[in-house]
């Protein structure tokens, strides 16, 4: 796969099929359009290309520094090009481009960069400055400029009705079941392996403390999570902390996973961590002792379900 890091920097060599989006996430929603440009591809034979944008608007239009989201972008890189497209457009979202009219969008962006001979989009879909243009606009710029507009129709949209922000709410309610389903993968934190206070170590549960690789990359909410790693190629079972270590009268959030089977040395590695399911909440012990135990309860109910898993 072919990555552009600025649309303007680049044109495309030949006439492509084209979508765009943020794409955060790349849920099964969005997966399901990437396999109809796919199909579209078998059909009318042309390089795939997918439009997408970093920062996310909402960060750059609305000045939302609250906004976590989904993917790293270069989560996001990976997802897709794991789709199986031939070329990824990363392009920088800033407020000179939104100010962009729907036709220079459309005549600069679109047809003389990106060289589309046809464009998947839903039927929603609204694009230009302010947003003001929408499918039947770009209808009427497919005549003038030749290129064909291929709808994602309201039924399938329904039928792919996962939105990021259903997922991100979901996970903000430590609801992973729901969206991993959604996600169609399991969600993951990414980040290096720093050292702790290493009160773990001392209780018999050493931990890698995660320090991840974006500030803006949504953490679920605070509990007691199953999760999985590959770690030097072999998949290892574990459990993670999400919260703030009350039990110490701790005041910032940490990321602490106690891996199963496992004893070498992950300092400064960095690895990705999948979460599974949800087995508890944050709970303040009155003891270090009272901690001990009930993390010996959470290893043995973790086990018990993972070896569920399996049958």
């Amino acid at each position: 796969m072919e990555i552009i890091n600025n649309i303007f920097d680049w044109k495309a060599p030949a006439k492509t099929i084209l979508t765009l989006g943020t794409f955060d996430g790349v849920h099964v929603g969005h997966q399901k359009i990437i396999k109809k440009l796919l199909k579209q591809q078998e059909k009318t034979p042309a390089p795939t290309v997918v439009l997408t944008f970093f920062p996310h608007p909402r960060m750059v239009l609305q000045q939302d520094q609250t906004l976590k989201l989904l993917n790293t972008i270069e989560e996001r890189i990976e997802l897709l090009q794991n789709l199986g497209i031939d070329c990824l457009v990363v392009h920088p979202f800033d407020y000179e481009f939104s100010r962009l009219t729907a036709e220079e969008f459309v005549e600069k962006v679109l047809v003389q960069h990106a060289n589309i001979q046809n464009i998947i989009i839903g039927y929603d879909h609204r694009f230009g400055r302010n947003r003001t243009a929408n499918i039947t606009d770009l209808e009427q710029f497919g005549k003038q400029f030749g290129f064909d507009v291929t709808q994602i129709s309201a039924k399938e949209i329904d039928e792919i009705s996962v939105s990021s922000t259903k997922i991100r709410n979901a996970l903000i309610e430590g609801d992973i079941a729901t969206a991993n389903t959604y996600l169609g993968y399991h969600y993951f934190l990414t980040g290096s392996v720093q050292k702790g206070k290493q009160l773990g170590r001392s209780i018999g549960f050493p931990t890698a403390n995660l320090q991840l690789t974006a500030d803006y990359k949504l953490v679920p909410k605070n509990g007691v999570y199953i999760v999985q790693s590959t770690l030097h190629g072999k998949t290892v079972y574990g459990m993670m902390n999400i919260g703030n270590n009350p039990t110490v009268d701790g005041t910032q959030q940490h990321l602490e996973v106690h891996f199963f089977d496992w004893n070498n040395d992950l300092y400064q590695q960095t690895i990705r961590v999948e979460l599974l399911h949800k087995t508890r909440e944050e709970i303040k012990f009155d003891s270090v002792v009272n901690l001990k135990k009930q993390l010996e309860l959470d290893q043995q109910e973790i086990l018990q379900w993972l070896k569920e898993q399996k049958k």
